[in-house]
C-alpha cells in the first residue's frame, strides 16, 4: 500500500529514468520508495532548484536502497552491464586505501546516474528548453562552457537557474531590455564570478566608456597599451597606426582623447591580448563609420576567439553575430528571466520572436517620454527667430599650433533640429561646448557671438554619467532634489565652466562686491544690480555687462545669468519634493521602483541616461544638446526619445553616428570637415510652444489630509504657516519678499519668516501666532 501520492507525471519521469515501465510489477516497499523519491523531486522542481548536487544529496540515500541498485544495479537495458561490472570489481578486490566495497561504489554511481537523468527530465518538463530555441545544435566549435547559474545584483534576481553554453569561434549578440542585467552578466563572466565557470579561459572586457576614471585618463596612451597588453612596443605602435593614431596622440594622455579615440584605444587593447572570450559592451559608442567598418571586419575574421557583444546598434549586430542570446521571460519560469539561445543573425531571431521587431524599427509600444514645454524667451515671438548666432568664430586649444575649428557661421532658433556630423576628433564636441557657453572663441572681439541672455540649455554630454556617479548611494529622486533644491542647477554652478577663479575672487573682494541682485534690459544693453558690502540696498547701483566683464567678473556673471534664467523657468517656486520629482521621472520611463526606492548604483546604463535626461529637462530648457544619445538606450527607449523630440517645442542639437536615429529628428546637417563647418538642409518651421504659461503646482497633501480621506480623524487642515501678504506694520510685502518668505516657509525657517514680516523681538503678530515671539 502506497501512502504518499506524488504527481503522476513526476513518477512517470522517475520510472523513465530507471527504465521501468509504469505497468511493471513492483512490491509495496519499492513503490513506496519510488513515490517518496518522486515527491522529493517534485518539491525541488517547484522551488526551481535543479542543481545536480542538491538532487543527489536529497534522493541518493532513498534510491540506493531499491533492489535494483542494492543487488544488480538499475534494471532494464543496463542491468546486465552493471552485473558484469560488479563481478569484475569483486574479482579485482578493493584498491589500496579504499575502504569502500566495490558493490557499494557501483551502487552509489548507478544511483547518481539515474538521479541525474531524472533531474534533467524533470527540468525539461518543468522549465521547457531554456538554453536554445529548439534547433539541433551543430558541433561546429569547441564547447567552452556549459554551465547553469543564477545571477543577482543587490537584492534583485536578474537570472535564475539559467544555462550558458558557448562555443569557440562563435559571435553572440547579448540582447535584452535596459536594466535586464547585460553589463552585470559580462562583468561576472570577466571576473569569473559565475558558478561553474572554467577558470582556464582567458577573458577580456571592453567597457562602454561611461565611467570617467581620472587616474586612468592621466596615463600615457602608448605606455598604457604596452603595459596592459604585455606586447612588444613595435607591435603596439603598429596597432595604433592601423587605427590612425598620430604620434602626438600616442605621446599624450588618455584624457586628451575624444570619446571615439578612447574607444579605439580600448579596442586596440582587446585585439592585442588574444583572449579566449572577448566581451564587448557597446563597442561602437563614439566611433565614426570607418572605424565601425574596421571593427566589423576584424570580428568576422576571428576563428579561435568567442565574442559576446552588447550593442544598441542593430545593423552592427546583424553583420557580426552568428548567434543571439536573449534575456527571456516565460510564464512557466515564474517571475525570473533566463537566457535563451537562438541560432543565426538578428534578423532570423526577430522572425522567431516577432515581438522583438523593435530591434529593426525605431518605434515604441508602451514606453513614452514626455518633455516639458520650454517657457517664454524674452523678445522671441516666433519659432524661427534666432536665439543664437555665430559669425567668423574659431577655437584653438591652448598650446595647439592651429585652430580645431575656424570660420564658423551659424544660427539657431526654436525650430532648429540639427545633427553635427564629422570624423572622430573633427571638433564636434568643441563646437558644442562653445554653443552651451562652456568655452569662448579664441578670436573673441574679431568675431560675432550672440547667445540670448535667458536661454536655458540642457546639455547631456558624453561623460554625463560622471556627475551622476558622484551620488551612487543616493536615489535618483534624491539626486535631483540635491541638484535643484536652491532654485537653480547647483551641479552646473559648481562645474568648471562656471567656477570663479582666484584672480576673479580677488577682484570681487577688492570691489567690495556682495552680490548681483537683479538684471534688467535698458536700450538693448543688459544692466546688473550690484550690492556692495556695507552699503544699503537702496543705494545699489546698476552696471552694464561690458563694465562688469572689464572688471574681471566673468564667472560671477555666468552664475548670475544661470540663476536668473532658472528663476524665469519657475524653479524658485517649483516644489522639490520626492513626489513631484517622481512624477517628472515617470515622464522619462524611470519607475518609482528605481526612481524613489532604488539607488543610482543599481541603475543600468540605459536607466542612467533616462535619469540624466530627466535631470537636464527639470529647468524646462529651450535648447537640448545630446552628445551620442544612442549609446546606452535600448531600441524601444530610442523610439520613445525620437517621438518625444519631435513633439517637443524646443530646439535640438545632437552628435550621433546613428543615421537611423538622427534622421528621424534632424533635417539640418552641420558637417565638420578639416575644421570648416558646412551646412546642408534646413530645419522646418514648427509651432511656437515657448510661450508664457502660469505655472500651477498641485499642493502636496500632508499626512493628516491623507488620513482624513482614508476615514481617519484630524484636528487641523492646511499649511502650518500662512502665506505672507502684509508685514507687522501693515505694509504690503514686495514680490521679492513674498518669494523669499515662501522659500523660508518650505524649510520651516521661522527666523527668516519673522525678519521678512518685520516682527519685533518679543512680539507676536496677529494671525501668525505659529511664528512665536522670537525668544
Amino acid at each position: 500500500m502506497v501512502i504518499i501520492d506524488p504527481p503522476q507525471k513526476t513518477l512517470d519521469l522517475l520510472r523513465e529514468a530507471l527504465n521501468v515501465k509504469s505497468t511493471s510489477p513492483e512490491d509495496d516497499e519499492s513503490s513506496e520508495v519510488l513515490a517518496y523519491v518522486a515527491s522529493l523531486g517534485s518539491s525541488l522542481a517547484k522551488s526551481q532548484d535543479f542543481e545536480s548536487t542538491a538532487w543527489i544529496e536529497a534522493l541518493a540515500p532513498y534510491l540506493s536502497v531499491l533492489p535494483n541498485f542494492s543487488s544488480h544495479g538499475p534494471s532494464g537495458e543496463n542491468g546486465e552491464d552493471q552485473d558484469e561490472k560488479m563481478e569484475e570489481e569483486k574479482k579485482s578486490g578493493p584498491q589500496d586505501g579504499d575502504s569502500t566495497s566495490p558493490a557499494t561504489t557501483t551502487t552509489h554511481n548507478s544511483a547518481e546516474m539515474v538521479i541525474e537523468k531524472f533531474r534533467a527530465l524533470t527540468e525539461k518538463a518543468t522549465m521547457g528548453d531554456d538554453e536554445s530555441d529548439g534547433e539541433e545544435e551543430q558541433d561546429d566549435g569547441e564547447l567552452l562552457t556549459n554551465i547553469r547559474f543564477s545571477l543577482a545584483y543587490g537584492g534583485k534576481i536578474l537570472l535564475h537557474q539559467t544555462k550558458l553554453r558557448l562555443r569557440r569561434g562563435h559571435r553572440y549578440a547579448l540582447v535584452g531590455q535596459n536594466g535586464a542585467g547585460k553589463t552585470t552578466l559580462m562583468n561576472a563572466i570577466n571576473n569569473g564570478k559565475l558558478e561553474g565557470w572554467p577558470f582556464h579561459l582567458r577573458t577580456y572586457y571592453v567597457d562602454s566608456g561611461s565611467n570617467v576614471d581620472p587616474v586612468y585618463e592621466a596615463k600615457n596612451v602608448f605606455q598604457e597599451l604596452v603595459s596592459s597588453t604585455k606586447k612588444e612596443p613595435e607591435k603596439c605602435r603598429s596597432m595604433l597606426e592601423t587605427l590612425k593614431f598620430t604620434p602626438p596622440m600616442m605621446d599624450g594622455t588618455i584624457g586628451e582623447l575624444s570619446g571615439g579615440w578612447q574607444m579605439k584605444l580600448r579596442l586596440a587593447q582587446a585585439v592585442l591580448v588574444d583572449a579566449d572570450i572577448l566581451l564587448l559592451d557597446e563597442p561602437t559608442n563614439h566611433l565614426d563609420h570607418g572605424t565601425v567598418t574596421w571593427l566589423t571586419e576584424y570580428l568576422k575574421g576571428l576563428t579561435d576567439t568567442t565574442v559576446i557583444c552588447v550593442s544598441h546598434d542593430t545593423p552592427f549586430l546583424e553583420h557580426i553575430c552568428t548567434d543571439v542570446i536573449h534575456y527571456e521571460h516565460r510564464s512557466a519560469w515564474g517571475p525570473h528571466r533566463k537566457l535563451v539561445l537562438y541560432k543565426g543573425h538578428m534578423s532570423e531571431f526577430v522572425q522567431k520572436q516577432p515581438q522583438a521587431k523593435h530591434y529593426f524599427e525605431l518605434s515604441t509600444t508602451d514606453l513614452k517620454f514626455v518633455f516639458p514645454d520650454p517657457g517664454r524667451l524674452e523678445g522671441v515671438r516666433t519659432s524661427t527667430q534666432k536665439f543664437l548666432e555665430m559669425e567668423n568664430v574659431e577655437y584653438k586649444y591652448p598650446g595647439a599650433s592651429k585652430p580645431t575649428i575656424t570660420d564658423v557661421n551659424l544660427k539657431m532658433s526654436l525650430s532648429s533640429r540639427v545633427i553635427i556630423i564629422g570624423a572622430n576628433g573633427a571638433g564636434k564636441t568643441t563646437l558644442v561646448k562653445m554653443i552651451v557657453g562652456e568655452t569662448q572663441p579664441s578670436n573673441l572681439g574679431a568675431c560675432k557671438l550672440y547667445i540670448h541672455h535667458n536661454l536655458r540649455v540642457a546639455y547631456v554630454s558624453q561623460h554625463a554619467f560622471f556627475h551622476v556617479e558622484q551620488h551612487m548611494e543616493n536615489s535618483p529622486a534624491s539626486y535631483i532634489q540635491w541638484r535643484f533644491k536652491d532654485g537653480y542647477d547647483k551641479e552646473k554652478i559648481q562645474s568648471e565652466a562656471f567656477k570663479i577663479s582666484e584672480e576673479e575672487q580677488k577682484a570681487i573682494d577688492e570691489f567690495q562686491l556682495e552680490g548681483i541682485w537683479s538684471r534688467r534690459l535698458r536700450a538693448g544693453n543688459l544692466e546688473y544690480e550690484v550690492k556692495k558690502r556695507n552699503v544699503k540696498e537702496k543705494d545699489n547701483k546698476y552696471y552694464t555687462k561690458d563694465e562688469l566683464l572689464a572688471m574681471g567678473f566673468h564667472g560671477l556673471l555666468k552664475q548670475a545669468d544661470e540663476k536668473i534664467a532658472s528663476k524665469e523657468a519657475g524653479l524658485d517656486i517649483r516644489p522639490v519634493t520626492i513626489t513631484e520629482i517622481q512624477k517628472h521621472l515617470d515622464d522619462f520611463g524611470l519607475a518609482q521602483e528605481f526612481g524613489t526606492y532604488g539607488k543610482i548604483r543599481g541603475l543600468s546604463g540605459g536607466q542612467k541616461v533616462k535619469l540624466v535626461l530627466a535631470a537636464a529637462m527639470w529647468n524646462c530648457p529651450h535648447l537640448l544638446v545630446l552628445d551620442e544619445p544612442t549609446n546606452y538606450l535600448d531600441r524601444e527607449a530610442l523610439g520613445a526619445l525620437s517621438s518625444a523630440l519631435n513633439e517637443w517645442g524646443g530646439s535640438v542639437l545632437m552628435i550621433s553616428h546613428s543615421k537611423e536615429f538622427y534622421s528621424s529628428v534632424c533635417k539640418e546637417e552641420w558637417h565638420l570637415i578639416d575644421g570648416k563647418l558646412i551646412i546642408q538642409g534646413a530645419s522646418t518651421e514648427r509651432k511656437m510652444k515657448a510661450v508664457a504659461k502660469k505655472k500651477v503646482y498641485a499642493k502636496e497633501e500632508e499626512g493628516d489630509v491623507v488620513l482624513e480621506k482614508a476615514g481617519g480623524n484630524m484636528n487641523a487642515d492646511g499649511d502650518k504657516y500662512k502665506d505672507a501678504t502684509t508685514n507687522f506694520w501693515g505694509k504690503t510685502v514686495s514680490k521679492k519678499e513674498a518669494r523669499n518668505y515662501t522659500k523660508a516657509k518650505k524649510k520651516g525657517d521661522v527666523v527668516t519668516m519673522r525678519q521678512i514680516l518685520q516682527i519685533p523681538a518679543g512680539k507676536i503678530m496677529p494671525g501668525y501666532e505659529e511664528l512665536g515671539d522670537g525668544k
